[in-house]
C-alpha cells in the first residue's frame, strides 16, 4: 500500500468512527511504525484536515457547525471535576485546557470531554496517575475552549461557572 493510500485511509477509519483511535491500533492496521502514523498525521494536518491529538487516540473534529467560545476559569485541582461537569451537563464539549506559562508561552492540553463517559474516563486517568493539571502552574487560571450546538447553551455554561465562583 502507498503512504497516499493509507493516508486516505486513515481518514475513511477517523470519519467513520465517534471514537478516538490510537496511534499504535493505527500503525497495527497498516503494518507500519507508530512514527509513520504520526507523519501521516502530520501531512493530513498540513492538507487540511481538522485531525485533533487526544489522550485517548486521534479523532476527526465534525464539529464545524457549533458555536465555540473561550471561557477564563480560576479554581484549584479539587474542582476541576465540578467546572468540566457544568459544561457537560449543559451539552458543551471542553476542547482544550490553556494557560499562559511565564517562561514558555501559551501551553494547551487536547481534552475533547463532550459527554459524561468523556469525563469519567478523563477523571480516572486523573485519580490514577495522581496528575496535576496545568491549572497548578497559574495558581488555578486557565482557559477551556468550549463548544456547543446554540449560544443559549453557551449562555447557560457561562451562567452556572459565574454562579459557582469559577468564571473570571
Amino acid at each position: 500500500m502507498t503512504s497516499k493510500k493509507r493516508r486516505e485511509e486513515i481518514i475513511k477509519l477517523l470519519i467513520n468512527n465517534n471514537s478516538a483511535i490510537k496511534g499504535t491500533k493505527l500503525a497495527e492496521l497498516f503494518s507500519v511504525t507508530r512514527q509513520i502514523i504520526v507523519k501521516d498525521i502530520a501531512i493530513l494536518r498540513a492538507e487540511g484536515k481538522n485531525i485533533i491529538a487526544t489522550p485517548d487516540g486521534y479523532i476527526l473534529n465534525k464539529d464545524i457547525n457549533k458555536i465555540k467560545t473561550i471561557i477564563a476559569v480560576n479554581h484549584n485541582s479539587k474542582e476541576t471535576m465540578e467546572e468540566l461537569e457544568i459544561v457537560v451537563k449543559y451539552g458543551g464539549m471542553i476542547e482544550d485546557v490553556i494557560i499562559e506559562h511565564p517562561l514558555y508561552g501559551e501551553l494547551r492540553g487536547n481534552l475533547m470531554i463532550k459527554n459524561l463517559n468523556d469525563l469519567y474516563k478523563f477523571e480516572k486517568e486523573y485519580n490514577k496517575d495522581n496528575a496535576k493539571p496545568l491549572s497548578n502552574l497559574t495558581n488555578g487560571i486557565h482557559l477551556h475552549t468550549i463548544a456547543a450546538d446554540s449560544a443559549d447553551d453557551i449562555k447557560e455554561i457561562k451562567r452556572e461557572l459565574k454562579e459557582r465562583g469559577f468564571l473570571l
